[in-house]
């Protein structure tokens, strides 16, 4: 295999694999956190209104029971404070204490996110509250529906202004197949220097080593982003390997080896931690 050299216009970008439903971790492993369907969502939502209604019916009943039926200005105030309390109050806290989980998601193993993977707090629980109200309840749904469909992630518009998208908890589990090390290369690789690679290049090759980048069926394409990714490799690795080396048998030796050399690394680091520990 003949590298060449590596050019700013040659080199490409390392999250071109990544897909939006994608995070990254420090250790290059890709959690995956596919956002709901519309489908779902308009299900769970489905269940929190007949809730939401359930619970604003028995409210009313409590707050206008308790306020003197001569008094009208007395009568507006529980109307009010009820609404609020159905509408505002019980969704914010609910979605607070359960980290964006309500009773529609959970049934359907849902729940609201950061738009960085995390867990939402009170002020993202509110502010979707506060705009489902209008776009859900006021506008009889179509806002939110519309919102959605069109959105690539399903946001609605309470989503969309807290930063917060619906995800599906219950997926597989996929196991990610380790990439072997190819025969005619491990006596190079264990001569060879390889430095830390980068998160978006070594995430990257994985995922095109493992299959996972069905764009990239065509062997000319595929032939052509092996040889992309292996140059770009280049920059980590040294000495480059022996002549005739295919692309892709090249990047495997890499990963096989940093894999190998950082699980070494750390469980020497764990055997130290102990012995020390245990004195």
């Amino acid at each position: 295999m003949t590298l060449a050299p590596q050019s700013p216009e040659r080199r490409p970008q390392e999250r071109a694999l990544l897909t939006e439903d994608d995070l990254v971790t420090g250790d290059a492993v890709a959690l995956d956190l596919p956002a709901a369907g519309l489908g779902m969502r308009l299900l769970s939502g489905l269940i929190d209104v007949v809730v939401v209604v359930i619970l604003l019916v028995v409210t009313l009943l409590v707050f206008l029971t308790a306020a003197p039926e001569s008094d009208e200005a007395l009568a507006w105030a529980a109307y009010i404070a009820a609404t609020a309390t159905v509408f505002l109050v019980v969704p914010t806290t609910v979605e607070t204490l359960t980290r964006g989980r309500s009773l529609g998601r959970l049934a359907l193993g849902l729940r609201t996110v950061r738009d960085d993977g995390g867990a939402i707090s009170f002020h993202h629980a509110f502010v979707r509250a506060l705009v489902g109200y209008v776009e859900i309840y006021a506008t009889g749904g179509a806002v939110a529906f519309l919102t959605a469909m069109i959105h690539p992630r399903g946001k609605r518009l309470g989503d969309i202004a807290a930063g917060t998208y619906v995800i599906r908890v219950r997926v597989p589990l996929r196991t990610p197949v380790p990439i072997q090390m190819p025969p005619g290369l491990a006596a190079w690789a264990a001569r060879a220097d390889v430095t830390t690679i980068p998160v978006g290049l070594s995430l990257a090759v994985r995922r095109f080593l493992s299959g996972e980048v069905g764009t990239y069926t065509d062997p000319v394409r595929r032939a052509a982003l092996a040889e992309r990714l292996a140059t770009n490799m280049q920059t980590y690795v040294a000495p480059g390997p022996p002549a005739g080396t295919p692309p892709e048998a090249y990047l495997a030796a890499v990963l096989a080896t940093r894999r190998d050399r950082d699980a070494t690394r750390l469980a020497r680091d764990a055997n130290l931690r102990a012995r020390l520990t245990s004195r």
